[in-house]
């Protein structure tokens, strides 16, 4: 079994871009699903606001779900660190 990544440098994955962290666990099924509904929200969010709405209001759903992507990637990349160290 390969040297699992660094926690922290998944967290910094998913920080930047919404499902990268966990393509970098090597669970890619799980980070283009988080990716697609980043984008899905955010689309869907985008739509059905007023033009008036700031950017944040207008992406809102999207931006949910890569909130919710980030400790997510992290919890699993903490999890294969520490069950491969006591392996």
């Amino acid at each position: 079994m390969a040297k699992p990544i660094n926690p922290y440098v998944v967290l910094a994955l998913a920080i930047v871009l919404p499902g990268a962290g966990h393509v970098a666990v090597r669970d890619a099924t799980r980070g283009l699903a988080f990716a697609f509904f980043v984008v899905l929200f955010s689309v869907i969010s985008y739509v059905t606001t007023t033009p008036e709405t700031s950017f944040i209001g207008r992406h809102a759903g999207g931006l949910f779900v890569w909130a919710l992507s980030i400790p997510d990637a992290y919890r699993r990349a903490r999890i294969r660190a520490v069950t491969a160290r006591g392996a």
